[in-house]
C-alpha cells in the first residue's frame, strides 16, 4: 500500500458549525479510509492555507482519487490537496534510477 497526504481546507459554513458543536472528525475519516481499504496513519488541525492534514495508507492512486473526490462532495470542504509520498528508501531509488536515464534537456 502507498501513503498519502491529504490537506484540506474547509468551508466557512462548515467552520461555522464546528464553532457551534466543536468534534473530533478523527472517527469520521478514520471511517471513510477504511470503506474504501485504507488505514489512516494521523490526523491534525493545521494553520496556513489548509485547516486539516491527514497522513493515510491507500491500495493505490485510484482509491486516494476517490478519498479526495468523496471529501470534496461533500460540501464541507472548498479545497483539498493530495501528495503521493515516497519513503527515504524510495526516494533513493528514484534517484537511482534516475541518474540512469538518457535525458538530453533543452537547449
Amino acid at each position: 500500500m502507498a501513503i498519502y497526504m491529504f490537506e484540506a481546507a474547509f468551508t466557512s459554513d462548515a467552520w461555522a458549525t464546528l464553532a457551534k458543536n466543536p468534534q473530533d472528525r478523527t472517527e469520521a475519516v478514520r471511517t471513510l479510509l477504511q470503506g474504501i481499504g485504507g488505514k489512516l496513519i494521523s490526523y491534525y488541525f493545521a494553520f496556513g492555507d489548509y485547516d486539516v492534514v491527514v497522513l493515510a495508507e491507500l491500495p493505490d492512486n485510484g482509491a486516494a482519487a476517490a478519498t479526495a473526490i468523496a471529501v470534496a462532495a461533500g460540501g464541507a470542504i472548498r479545497a483539498v490537496k493530495t501528495t503521493p509520498l515516497l519513503s527515504a528508501q524510495e526516494g533513493v531509488e528514484a534517484m537511482r534510477k534516475a541518474g540512469e536515464v538518457n535525458y538530453r534537456p533543452p537547449s
